[in-house]
């Protein structure tokens, strides 16, 4: 691996500084570079936080990114959205959509040579729903299998819905009708391991099982061939039993490097070639157009409001802040030449999105300024100070100013705070009214992306939005989940529930996500799918 030794400490005192120079000075070694690592066919990632954890079972950071190079999945998505076989080879649901049955791939193998049976897999989700393991997004995938409430609690260790009747098939029972589990599987946030090794005789999770000094057992593409936590470094190599298509790549080097400009930098002098998330609002320009290019997933970025604090307590102040913000003026401030795209409305790019009678905010400063003088505060000058959180990158501080800044112009309002998160405002914290942060779905369904985000049971409602309930809203969701995937009425029903939260005035649409390359031109097969995850990672090559 390359020696960044105090790299990261290098980049906070002084590379901001020195950033441009590196980059005009480094311009002949990165084409030198760029050829040696295509011949070489060793991909180099620059990852922006210190990963101390690189247990495949967290669900989620931005170490789950990867998940992909090691692990497979019962199915997966590509990048254009469609369900592609995996572990699984069929699916098959009863006529109720309540029982499923699956098959598991002949010749399906782990690193060590040893079959991936269907006990592998029951273990797997197991060990994943176990609240010592403390998935992230565990219940995304497994909350509607019977017995999954039993392991959550503690009170069981094992799913009772979950049957192996042979080694290549597994038998799912749920505890309600579901006509999407099948998609609620297809992804890493519950990878296949060796149930063996991960689990414990109580049936927890084994800390530090993957890493390869206590002899990691792999089921992707790639194994994990050293890490060093402190150092921020890791590195994989193919693996050579895996069941799927042959690596391209003779291997992975992994870097932390904290610094968004020391990133942008070392990506343009040639010394990485990929990045894990490089979120900046320059960054097509620094480092061109492919390198953020990628579908639009249906994850959005939005401003929520906090409806218990005030003043969000009271809608025509919340219908003025939204109409008082030009948010054609706020996509371009922060992403001014992409890659992401304008949002209106929640859901998109899913089935319900397209000719949903959905209508955007308008831009009205003038009416925005007669509801705030209507409102119980009647004018900006008896407002609190509105706090903002999630305010974590140079695009999302960009977003945030510009709306404060529209608010000054428009409504005079003057005082404001943001900071990354609620956290840090100290005890300030319990009065943050706006919350940036994402919202989304695993599989592409109007119903599952609005259950995340607006039913008053999920966690954007009870936490962002501060408690928020409409019992329209969860009615007509919990009707839609019982339809069929074709049925038009699941779609109507999630198009109806959204309007009404349309109505509530409860956020800022910002943007729909370009699920981004982030990696240079000369990295081919570098696609993402809706979860983040390189779709086809045996196809990565370097040109």
């Amino acid at each position: 691996m390359s020696n960044f030794n105090g790299i990261t400490g290098l980049t906070r005192r002084s590379l901001l500084k020195g950033s441009a120079g590196l980059v005009l000075g480094a311009s002949a070694f990165g084409l030198f570079a760029g050829r040696a690592y295509a011949a070489d066919q060793i991909l180099k990632i620059a990852h922006p936080v210190f990963t101390m954890d690189w247990s495949p079972m967290l669900g989620g950071g931005h170490a789950f990114r990867w998940n992909s190079l090691c692990w497979a999945s019962p199915m997966y998505f590509n990048a254009k959205g469609e369900i592609q076989p995996y572990v699984f080879t069929s699916w098959e649901p009863s006529n109720d959509a309540r029982t499923w049955t699956f098959k598991i791939k002949d010749g399906a193998k782990f690193s060590d040579g040893s079959p991936i049976t269907a006990a592998d897999v029951k273990g797997s989700w197991e060990v994943a729903a176990m609240p010592g393991t403390k998935n992230q997004r565990v219940p995304q995938v497994l909350s509607g299998v019977d017995g999954y409430d039993a392991v959550l609690n503690g009170g069981a260790n094992s799913l009772a819905g979950v049957t192996a009747p042979d080694d290549m098939t597994v038998v799912v029972n749920l505890a309600a009708v579901d006509p999407i589990f099948y998609m609620r599987i297809a992804n890493h946030i519950v990878p296949i391991v060796k149930a063996s090794q991960a689990r414990g005789a109580d049936g927890n999770l084994v800390p530090e099982f993957y890493t390869p000094q206590n002899g990691g057992i792999y089921s992707g593409p790639f194994r994990m061939t050293a890490v060093d936590f402190d150092g921020g470094k890791a590195s994989f190599a193919p693996n050579e039993n895996f069941f799927g298509p042959a690596p391209k790549l003779k291997g992975v080097e992994l870097q932390t490097v904290e610094d968004n400009v020391a990133a942008t930098a070392l990506l343009q002098s040639g010394e990485f070639n990929a990045h894990t998330e490089l979120v900046t609002p320059t960054v097509i320009q620094d480092l061109g157009a492919e390198f953020s290019a990628g579908p639009i997933i249906p994850t959005g970025q939005h401003f929520w409001f906090n409806l218990s604090k005030k003043p969000f307590d009271d809608a025509k102040v919340r219908q003025a802040l939204i109409l008082a913000v030009d948010r054609d003026g706020l996509i371009k401030a922060s992403f001014p030449d992409g890659p992401h795209m304008k949002a209106d409305q929640i859901i998109y790019p899913v089935p319900g999105s397209e000719n949903s009678g959905f209508e955007p905010y308008a831009f009205d400063p003038e009416k925005a300024k007669a509801l705030l003088a209507e409102s119980s505060y009647g004018g900006p000058d008896n407002l609190p100070k509105i706090l903002f959180a999630g305010i974590s990158s140079p695009a999302r501080s960009v977003a945030a100013q510009y709306i404060a800044e529209q608010w000054r112009q428009n409504l005079g309002i003057q005082a404001f705070d943001m900071k990354p998160s609620q956290e840090e405002f100290g005890a300030e914290g319990n009065n943050v009214q706006i919350v940036r942060d994402d919202v989304g779905t695993r599989v592409p369904d109007a119903v599952s992306y609005l259950a995340g985000s607006i039913a008053s049971a999920s966690s954007n409602a009870t936490n962002k939005l501060g408690g928020y309930k409409n019992a329209e809203i969860d009615m007509l969701l919990a009707e839609a989940a019982l339809l069929a995937v074709d049925n038009p009425d699941r779609i109507a029903k999630a198009q109806a529930a959204q309007k009404l939260f349309h109505a509530d005035y409860a956020f800022i649409p910002w943007y729909h996500e370009a699920m981004s390359r982030w990696a240079l031109p000369s990295v081919k097969g570098m696609d993402k799918n809706l979860d983040w995850q390189v779709a086809e990672p045996w196809t990565i090559e370097l040109a």
